[in-house]
């Protein structure tokens, strides 16, 4: 496993990625991260930010498989937002999303007191590595949310 930041040749890995994996849990719908805009430019929608970033992780033989973004999202109140964790179907269950998780979370800590994020109730192993990492359930969204299909809302001090 390789973590590194994401390139603008990672552009349509990434966003296979992320359709393909929406697609398989019926999450392919208005609100969530498969119609955001910046998709397919991932590499520069992030680089375009300040304090923001998006990493991906390659297997041994140098293919990206997944990836992960902090973006920010209240900066009066310095909280950050954990975006885009996806894992191609193939390479779960190997640990990846633990050592993108240190990654991002490594980087947030440098630069804001809180992290957001937004996920599905039905994604299942995904709460379940949020809570393991330290983020709290809310009770509903932060404002300024734009997946609005989303169900479940995380906060983590940092």
């Amino acid at each position: 496993m390789h973590i590194r930041e994401m390139t603008v040749q990672d552009n349509a890995a990434i966003e296979e990625i992320i359709k393909r994996s929406l697609e398989s849990v019926g999450l392919d719908i208005p609100g969530t991260a498969y119609y955001d805009p910046q998709l397919g430019h991932l590499a520069d929608f992030y680089k375009s930010q300040d304090n923001a970033n998006y990493w991906v992780v390659e297997n041994d033989e140098g293919v990206v498989v997944g990836g992960i973004g902090i973006a920010p999202f209240n900066r009066e109140q310095g909280i950050c937002e954990l975006q885009k964790l996806y894992i191609a179907p193939a390479a779960q269950g190997q640990g990846l999303s633990n050592g993108l998780m240190e990654t991002a979370l490594q980087f947030a800590k440098q630069h804001y007191s809180a992290c957001y994020l937004e996920t599905s109730t039905q994604l299942n192993v995904a709460n379940q590595l949020y809570v393991k990492f330290g983020f709290t359930l809310l009770d509903e969204p932060i404002d300024g949310s734009d997946h609005h299909t989303m169900d479940a809302w995380y906060l983590k001090k940092l």
